[in-house]
């Protein structure tokens, strides 16, 4: 494990009247330019280095002319978060950064690398935080406990994606890409849903990141009405619902949203986005000692299941400071997952990453150390 300081890079601006380029779509890049009397095909020209070369500094922009890099630098801001530290772990391939905001919030994200193997190509994921902090209240999650201070911006979000495509060509080389985007750290990203969205749109666009759609999943835990809005998106992301519990009584005490949004919604809401999309949903299923890992509750999952297109993801709990539940044996976890999978029912344990650096599932904080 190892501690890397940021703060040698150049700090971004904190003028809040300052258009934040990160974030813009295209159209609204074109809209800037030719604003300041510019030709439209400068808005492509700056996409690309922000996009797809991951430059941040208006001077290093060569091909625009002097005059435009000039009023860039004076009049926007480039640079939508400012790294602070950065830790490793897994023989340094998890990556966790932690992120100041113009406000002076903190952000984390997590990169995670997987070599190629026989059975798999390499793959390169970043777990991204949508929100500063989350409402939604889970007491098994660090996160949760901090409350909710703000919605990230949709530059916000996407900036995050872009600092580790820079760290992927520093550590691996210039060919080096994100292969895949999951909206899996702070903050419940259906509750920031039109900023979620342009990030995606953003991510998506062949003439901005390029990434695609299908490359992107968004984790709920369990906004009914947002999973039906996501449905009806025209790009097809992924979906994965924080289940955690089979019943609605245990599932109000473990995701207090459920206490508005009932288990009978949500999965009839999760009908509604395979049939539209015809993705299979991804079900995550943090196992916790003697509150929701008997054989009885793994029946009861794929009862709750049946017939749905899905995937059960299970979660050996992560240590969390100030919680009480403690993590399920392993011999448990396997049953578990047999009991779901004699349902006909694809259920896999989740490889946790990053555990060391408090990186792993329901460990960002927002803190250095």
């Amino acid at each position: 494990m190892n501690v890397l300081s940021l703060s040698q890079l150049p700090a971004r601006s904190t003028v809040a009247s300052r258009p934040a380029l990160v974030g813009l779509t295209t159209v609204d890049l074109r809209a800037l330019v030719e604003s300041w009397g510019e030709p439209g095909y400068r808005a492509d020209q700056i996409a690309r280095w922000l996009y797809q070369r991951f430059v941040f500094e208006p001077g290093e922009m060569r091909d625009l002319p002097l005059r435009l890099r000039e009023r860039l630098a004076a009049e926007t801001d480039v640079r939508p978060l400012e790294p602070v530290t950065e830790r490793a772990t897994d023989g340094g391939l998890t990556h966790k950064a932690l992120f100041r905001l113009p406000d002076a919030g903190q952000i984390e994200s997590v990169l995670m690398r997987y070599p190629a193997s026989d059975r798999s190509r390499a793959r390169r994921t970043v777990c991204v935080s949508s929100q500063v902090g989350c409402a939604v209240g889970c007491p098994f999650c660090a996160t949760g406990m901090l409350g909710l201070k703000r919605n990230l911006t949709a530059g916000e979000i996407v900036g995050q994606v872009l600092y580790f495509s820079r760290r992927l060509a520093e550590v691996e080389g210039e060919d080096a890409r994100v292969t895949n985007v999951v909206l899996m750290g702070e903050g419940e990203p259906l509750a920031n849903f039109r900023n979620v969205w342009q990030a995606v749109e953003i991510l998506n666009a062949a003439d901005a990141v390029g990434l695609g759609a299908r490359r992107v999943t968004i984790s709920t835990s369990g906004l009914a009405p947002r999973i039906r809005e996501l449905a009806a998106r025209p790009l097809q992301v992924g979906l994965a619902v924080s289940l955690h519990a089979p019943t609605d009584d245990l599932r109000d005490r473990l995701v207090p949203v459920n206490r508005k949004y009932k288990l009978a919604e949500l999965v009839d809401a999760c009908r509604e986005y395979v049939a539209k999309t015809h993705r299979r949903v991804s079900f995550e299923y943090a196992m916790m000692r003697d509150v929701n890992d008997s054989l009885a509750q793994a029946h009861q999952v794929a009862g709750l299941l049946d017939g749905l297109l899905a995937h059960v993801n299970l979660i050996p709990l992560n240590h969390v400071d100030g919680s009480p539940f403690e993590p399920t044996p392993w011999p448990r976890i396997r049953a578990f997952q047999r009991a779901i999978q004699e349902h006909g029912i694809s259920c896999t344990v989740r490889s946790e990453r990053g555990d060391e650096i408090s990186g792993a599932c329901g460990q960002l904080h927002a803190r250095i150390g």
